[in-house]
């Protein structure tokens, strides 16, 4: 059977088991296994670009180590370690943040981003620029939160919600994406109350996961 492994980067378990129940609609009889891994080496969240560059070398390790997956989802927002990662093997590796917000694109004009702290949000901006999509987005708003709270569902949801608010009323946001892996269990509490798209930047990526390996298709080898 084909597998796709999900690495969640930081070390927090909660994180990981957050993640992989948001993925269990994904799973199908026949189709790909889908398996969730926490990078032990890796900080409690990755919220800094010190962080970033700190995991990026245990990332392609553990995808070089690997001789069974079918293809590799970094899960995190800021996407560590892609490019690196995917010089070094033949296999799809894909970012949840360049495939979350890719698949935006497509849901909406305006896209709003919920970030976990403020200091992330330059990192991410810095990409957005990189990737040629920043006219379109409408704004990015933190919750403020550490990462290692984000499990703290009233606390988070209630912060969420009013971020979410924010994006699509004052900013004229038409779909909204998720800036983190830990925040997949309130994606569909925000689509509901807010009306708008709401993509869980994880679920994005294994979704194309799965599909680019039963198609078959797989990057061209790097020389």
């Amino acid at each position: 059977m084909s597998q796709i492994l999900v690495i969640n980067p930081n070390s927090t378990e909660e994180v990981t088991r957050s993640m992989d129940a948001a993925l269990d609609p994904l799973r199908r009889s026949g189709g790909p296994e889908i398996a969730s891994v926490t990078l032990a080496e890796g900080p409690p969240g990755i919220q800094s670009q010190r962080d970033v560059d700190f995991v990026v070398p245990h990332v392609c390790r553990r995808i070089a180590a690997d001789n069974q997956s079918d293809a590799f989802v970094i899960a995190c927002f800021s996407d560590p370690g892609l490019h690196a990662a995917r010089e070094i093997t033949d296999r799809p590796v894909l970012g949840i943040s360049e495939v979350g917000m890719t698949t935006a694109l497509n849901l909406g004009q305006r896209i709003g981003v919920i970030a976990v702290l403020k200091q992330s949000i330059p990192r991410h901006t810095r990409y957005f620029r990189a990737m040629g999509i920043a006219d379109r987005i409408a704004g990015e708003v933190a919750v403020d939160l550490p990462v290692v709270e984000l499990s703290d569902e009233t606390k988070t949801r209630a912060r969420m919600l009013a971020v979410g608010r924010t994006l699509t009323d004052a900013h004229g946001a038409d779909v909204l994406v998720l800036g983190c892996a830990g925040m997949a269990r309130y994606r569909a509490t925000l689509e509901e109350t807010l009306g708008v798209p709401v993509i869980d930047p994880t679920q994005a990526a294994v979704g194309l996961a799965i599909s680019l390996v039963q198609l078959g298709l797989r990057p061209r080898a790097v020389n």
